[in-house]
């Protein structure tokens, strides 16, 4: 048998690769219903070139060699010999899938960046938005502001807009001539020309025009405020205006869900911009026999790379062949995924949007004087000692959304550069979803 866990893009490409010869797969996912968070939905995909999701839905629950698991959240890995066990929580009871080979295809979630008032109601991520909607059918408000950088922003501000609620501004902190540094991408990747085209088009049907260099620097009682920054991302003297609205949707890019893999042992390394993904061969094998990775964890790509990458890594654990048009496909789209890294750099400008009162750890309340104190009085020379002197990181997100955040303000404060050691160290956790002792007890083994 071979375990895919998650059902996004990737999971259900390796899905459907690995039951083409008719191998048993088991396809393990948190939500209620197929499609991760790229393919979210109620009753069916919607947006650009959706028909490719309902395809792969169809194979995948008309073929006889998947077994669908929804809304089992799997809390950890561990090896059974040559076997490898998953353990799951479902239905409030735990329970555990043994296989011999495991594809790991977790995905992403949004990046944020701390500003003043970016723990308070309305403020969220273009992510959070869009599942809301997608997911429940709620609007985060009437007027909603969606910022950030990165190209998910289009079908964020266009998805609301066809919904009705009124886009006061969408603002993208670079300019789009950053996409002239990739010039070979952009030749591999003619089609991305066409998807432009079409949320332009959806733009302008709802009178939507995206200003460049802007950012939101704070968000209160309704009120956001939006400054002009330079390429470093430091505000403008005197260049802000203030904006009456509902919700802003602020975001900047994503991050590699790299949990799992991390409790499987599997090898991980940092990349140019210092995001943590896993090493995996041409195969999509990891460091660790029989386990292969696929999608975001391995670098943010896009859905096309992954699935790309969920199809390899499936026909890999499946022991069918992989052709090399396939393996030439999957190169474009890396290439397109580095032009994504130029093109939407996070630079450390961010850190001068904060005051002494901006809250860096949401879940512990630590504020940006805690995490100064700890480094200028109590002597933290990283971010695990900053840890441990104002808790940091040990909320119940467990440091998902502030480690990396945390890490670059001690950097910053102490003159040093976050090491590759550090990044890779604030990535990995012993369990991946909280888990009481008394299911944990009465769980199947």
């Amino acid at each position: 048998m071979i375990i895919v866990i998650g059902a996004g893009p990737a999971g259900l490409a390796a899905a459907e690769a690995a039951a083409r010869n008719g191998s048993d797969v088991a396809l393990i996912d948190s939500a209620p219903r197929i499609g991760g968070q790229y393919w979210r939905h109620r009753t069916e995909v919607s947006g650009y070139r959706s028909n490719r999701a309902e395809a792969l839905f169809a194979k995948i629950k008309t073929s006889r060699s998947v077994t669908y698991i929804s809304e089992a959240s799997v809390w950890s890995i561990e090896r059974d010999g040559s076997l490898i066990r998953v353990n799951y929580l479902q239905g409030g009871t735990e329970s555990s899938l043994t296989a011999e080979k495991l594809i790991i295809a977790t995905g992403a979630y949004d990046r944020s960046l701390p500003f003043p008032g970016w723990d308070q109601p309305g403020s969220m991520t273009p992510g959070a938005v869009q599942a809301l909607y997608k997911g429940h059918g709620v609007l985060a408000g009437k007027r909603v502001v969606v910022a950030g950088t990165g190209p998910f922003l289009l079908p964020v501000a266009t998805t609301l807009a066809e919904a009705g609620v009124e886009i006061v501004g969408l603002y993208e902190a670079h300019s789009p001539l950053r996409w002239t540094l990739s010039p070979v991408a952009l030749i591999f990747n003619l089609s991305k020309f066409a998807e432009l085209i079409y949320y332009w088009r959806l733009l302008a049907k709802h009178g939507i025009r995206p200003q460049f260099g802007r950012v939101v620097t704070s968000f209160a009682h309704g009120q956001a405020t939006i400054s002009h920054v330079d390429s470093d991302f430091r505000m403008k003297a005197k260049r802000a205006q203030t904006i009456e609205v509902d919700a802003v949707a602020v975001g900047w890019g994503f991050l590699p869900d790299l949990t799992l893999g991390g409790i499987a042992g599997c090898k991980q390394r940092v990349v140019s911009d210092g995001t943590t993904v896993f090493d995996v061969d041409r195969n999509q094998l990891s460091s660790q026999p029989n386990v292969w990775i696929a999608g975001e964890a391995t670098g943010i790509g896009g859905a096309d790379l992954s699935l790309l990458e969920g199809e390899i890594a499936g026909l890999a654990a499946s022991g069918q062949e992989i052709s090399s048009r396939l393996r030439i496909k999957r190169f474009a789209k890396e290439l397109f995924a580095q032009a994504l890294s130029r093109s939407y750099p996070i630079r450390d400008g961010w850190k001068s949007w904060s005051n002494e009162d901006t809250v860096i750890c949401r879940c512990e309340e630590v504020t940006l004087a805690n995490i100064k104190e700890s480094v200028v009085e109590l002597g933290a020379e990283d971010s695990r000692t900053a840890k441990l002197f104002t808790r940091a990181g040990m909320g119940l997100c467990q440091g998902r959304v502030c480690s990396r955040n945390v890490a670059e303000i001690v950097a910053g404060l102490t003159g040093c550069s976050v090491s590759d050691e550090e990044r890779i160290a604030s990535s990995n956790r012993p369990i991946a979803a909280p888990i009481s002792l008394g299911l944990l007890g009465d769980g199947k083994k």
